[in-house]
């Protein structure tokens, strides 16, 4: 994203002002207080508001994803508190931008968590990982919008959807079947460095081993822009499709260059991977012609009738801002979010443990705007099945259906192997 384009974005989106919302002000005091309905409340929750608070990138590498996922749960709030809110409460948000900063990202949480009862959202795996520790002694339940396996195992935090390994043995169950990809093949695999990258090829190399395939691995920095180099040992070494695991600006450059140098095979990223945006770029012709995303969510141009009313209360709230898959992304997390504050308002238990404990309570969770869902185990991602979409200028959201949902006994034997 250009810089005209990140100020725009940074000064379009200040941050939801949360005030006085807290009943405690140390994150670790999960408190205790009955409220006069008879309601348990702890830290964000008043008689008569649930502070709820996200961590967010608006100003660096996937500033339009966050910029997607903050309005889409902004959306949600209102359309709550219009309804009444929750347990009698309004939920009200507040947002700080970390820029995918670590170091911003723990100094926001340490202002923050003493006033909210909840993070719908926290954006990146490194932001995510350096604050597990925190999350689950304060237990402050999490959903990231980030997708390691790295981050499961905790009561606190809840990976929504697939995690990247499992979108990699997709992907390469998809190039296998659909992309003429066969056994004494190599494939590339580019990919960031750190929990997203290397969970992402840990998923590509079980996948590859088992299909009789080669990976050829390229590791890059979020600050890598310009992908000519890996693209030229990929083409070196021969590779029928390659699979990318970074953000949308690297895959744009990939995709290009590959394009523009003859390395014209498959290329499959996962969610993360791909903005609608690139197709305004001089990529879009490559992105159109060699590129599929893998995602536990459908496309937003799905005929979902949950996702098609989404949909349109975005582009009626937000009109002329592009939905996107990040839109999605956040509003599907909000929404489960208030269904596990309504499960911990029905137990009487709106403090953090009570509604950690409502969450893990879920399981078969089918709002309709994805796949099933199974919160009850934290060591294992909370679905199994992904769909395969591709660019398309046209279609809302900028991507089509290729392939339904589907889970394959693939995933789970990985999963199995990563137990021993």
């Amino acid at each position: 994203m250009n810089t005209t384009g990140r100020t725009a974005l940074a000064t379009t989106l200040a941050a939801f002002l949360l005030a006085g919302v807290g009943c405690s002000t140390k994150a670790g005091d999960s408190g205790g207080d009955t409220a006069a309905d008879g309601v348990k409340t702890g830290p964000g929750v008043t008689a008569d508001k649930i502070g709820l608070g996200a961590l967010t990138d608006l100003s660096g590498p996937y500033a339009t994803l966050g910029k997607s996922i903050v309005q889409a749960q902004q959306m949600w709030a209102d359309e709550t508190n219009k309804k009444g809110g929750i347990c009698g409460r309004k939920v009200e948000i507040v947002v700080k931008d970390h820029g995918y900063d670590v170091q911003k990202a723990v100094a926001a949480y340490t202002e923050i968590s003493p006033d909210v009862l909840a993070l719908p959202q926290v954006i990146g795996s490194p932001v995510v990982s350096a604050l597990l520790d925190d999350v689950e002694k304060d237990h402050l339940l999490t959903f990231p919008q980030a997708w390691a396996a790295s981050l499961l195992g905790k009561d606190a935090v809840q990976v929504l959807g697939t995690t990247y390994d499992i979108d990699m043995v997709r992907a390469v169950d998809f190039l296998t079947r659909k992309q003429g990809v066969k056994k004494g093949d190599k494939i590339g695999h580019v990919y960031f460095e750190g929990d997203y990258g290397s969970n992402a090829l840990e998923g590509s190399s079980w996948a590859a081993k088992k299909a009789g395939l080669t990976v050829v691995g390229q590791k890059i920095k979020a600050t890598d822009t310009d992908l000519s180099a890996q693209v030229t040992a990929l083409r070196k070494a021969g590779v029928k499709a390659i699979l990318i695991s970074a953000g949308p600006s690297q895959t744009a450059s990939l995709v290009g260059v590959a394009a523009s140098r003859g390395l014209k095979v498959p290329v499959v990223t996962s969610a993360p991977g791909y903005a609608p945006q690139l197709l305004k770029t001089p990529a879009a012709p490559a992105l159109l012609a060699m590129l599929h995303v893998v995602s536990s969510a459908p496309p937003v141009s799905s005929d979902l009738p949950a996702v098609k009313r989404m949909v349109t209360s975005y582009q009626k709230k937000y009109p002329g801002e592009l939905v996107d898959a990040g839109t999605l992304s956040g509003y599907n997390a909000a929404e489960l979010m208030g269904r596990d504050l309504k499960a911990a308002c029905k137990a009487k238990d709106l403090t953090r443990e009570g509604l950690v404990k409502a969450h893990r309570s879920q399981k078969a969770v089918d709002n309709g705007l994805g796949t099933p869902q199974d919160f009850s185990d934290a060591s294992r991602p909370a679905a199994m099945a992904a769909y395969v979409t591709k660019p398309d200028k046209k279609a809302t959201g900028g991507t089509v259906l290729v392939e339904d949902a589907r889970a394959l006994p693939a995933e789970q034997k990985f999963l199995d192997s990563r137990k021993k």
